[in-house]
């Protein structure tokens, strides 16, 4: 693959089947990597907890007890909630990009707070931050890529944001096992930096341009994308004439349009991919890998573990990546849910036997394994596809709501399970948690089986047209409203 540093330079990647060759610009990946910066800061920022509440535990200069620890961990996911509520709002008013380039400055201040923290208070302040951040980004960077890549690379490129969250989680574990919970909170308060920067060089999404009647900026963004000598009329008018059908069949309120029942198939599928990819039990293993293998009496030293399932977590995502164009969205679900299942069913396992009394460490290494295979069936499957999918799946009319939605229900399910890990455990024991979330994991492979869409390929327009169902006209051009063409 050959790329020359030039807007319209196209890189040629091949895709499987019937489908044409895509030509995808350095414009288009340059976007990508921009708003993925973005994603790397939301990942460092969920794996802090990990290296951090064990050394705040040892160093903090204030009081420190297991409660705290617990709200520490679970305020971020709960402010993420609030997040995402206004983040929906956020995009249609602001625009998708001016959005994610907004969640800078929180993030900023929020690690701040939390390097200069004298009391519990003030860490709780930041992770609130924090998470308020990490909920608007995790909606607006989806919605941006999939309103930006073209449908034959949208698989490819729009996993780059989830690439890079590892990547940032990689790094906060292996910085935690260097720095205090303090330095790296300074680490945390730079990684926003270089996507504040670049964001001011890619522009906002065409589609947003056409909802607010801004037809010029429009065809320059999709220009600029696309490339200068691209042909873009066609497309452009697939938008314009998408929008139209849109605002025609639009009802009276926001609330009206989310609950037509033509809406109702592709948020309910949203919703699904969300629940089941947080009661999987990720960002309970994420927010507490430390101390889980210490509590496993793993024979390897527990922040190394930590390292190695980063190191697994960011290379599988690039196979997924890989992956997602050739083989589908379905295809990887279900190898997700697999192997998911399978490494759940060994961890409960193992802890139902320490748990009796049984001597486990001549498979002390179980635990790091079954996390490692853990870890890769969720990056291929599970952790990045239901993002892709709320980009794609959601219609143009209430995709800000809707994503808005989805992500709240998202991050309401994070809250859910982190806050309630540790009692969980204590109620169950660890290995009856492990069951639990082996037993979800099992309904969501059924839920994919009968109820998600392959959008392999497809265009924006054509996935809404196959789960809304046909738009009802009396006349297509008759019906057709001039889309205005102002700055």
């Amino acid at each position: 693959m050959k790329i020359l540093m030039r807007a319209d330079t196209h890189v040629n990647i091949e895709v499987p089947g019937n489908a044409p060759v895509a030509k995808c610009t350095f414009s288009q990946i340059l976007a990508a990597l921009t708003v993925s910066l973005g994603s790397m800061v939301v990942g460092f920022s969920c794996s802090y907890t990990s290296p951090a509440l064990p050394s705040m535990n040892a160093t903090a200069p204030f009081e420190f007890n297991e409660q705290i620890s617990s709200w520490i961990g679970s305020v971020l996911p709960l402010s993420a909630l609030f997040g995402g509520m206004i983040g929906g709002p956020l995009i249609e008013y602001l625009g998708r990009r001016n959005t994610i380039l907004a969640t800078a400055f929180p993030f900023i201040g929020a690690y701040l707070f939390i390097a200069k923290a004298t009391s519990h208070w003030l860490v709780l302040v930041g992770r609130a931050l924090c998470g308020l951040s990490v909920g608007i980004a995790s909606l607006s960077l989806p919605v941006y890529l999939g309103e930006t890549i073209q449908p034959e690379v949208r698989g490819t490129l729009g996993l780059l944001p989830t690439a890079f969250g590892n990547i940032g989680i990689l790094i906060c574990y292996a910085a935690g096992r260097y720095l205090d919970w303090s330095k790296l909170a300074l680490l945390g308060a730079c990684m926003p930096i270089p996507y504040l920067l670049l964001m001011f060089l890619i522009p906002e999404t065409p589609r947003w341009y056409i909802s607010k009647g801004r037809g010029k900026r429009a065809h320059k963004s999709l220009q600029w994308l696309r490339g200068k000598h691209a042909d873009i009329n066609e497309e452009l008018g697939g938008i314009e004439k998408s929008h139209v059908d849109t605002e025609r069949n639009a009802g009276h309120s926001v609330l009206n349009d989310l609950l037509q029942p033509k809406n109702m198939k592709p948020l309910a599928i949203s919703l699904g991919l969300m629940f089941f990819q947080q009661l999987s039990g990720i960002n309970a293993v994420i927010f507490y890998t430390v101390e889980i293998f210490k509590s496993a009496g793993s024979t390897i030293e527990s922040n190394l573990s930590t390292i190695i399932v980063g190191v697994v977590n960011f290379a599988s995502t690039f196979v997924a990546t890989a992956l997602i164009d050739r083989l589908g969205r379905k295809i990887l679900l279900y190898i997700s849910s697999a192997a998911m299942i399978v490494t759940l069913a060994a961890l409960s396992i193992f802890f139902y036997f320490k748990e009796t009394g049984h001597d486990v460490v001549a498979v002390g290494w179980l635990p790091l394994v079954s996390f490692v295979i853990y870890v890769i069936g969720f990056s291929l499957g599970f952790g990045p596809v239901p993002w892709l999918m709320m980009g794609e799946i959601l219609p143009a009319k209430i995709r800000g709501p809707a994503a808005s939605v989805a992500t709240g229900f998202n991050w309401t399910c994070t809250f859910i399970v982190t806050k309630t890990f540790k009692d969980i455990i204590a109620l169950i024991g660890t290995s009856g948690t492990f069951l639990i979330f082996a037993v979800i994991c099992a309904a969501g492979l059924m839920f994919v089986i009968s109820l998600v869409p392959e959008t392999r390929g497809r265009s924006l327009e054509e996935i809404e047209r196959r789960l809304t169902g046909p738009v009802r006209r009396m006349s297509a051009i008759a019906n057709m409203k001039p889309v205005p063409t102002g700055c």
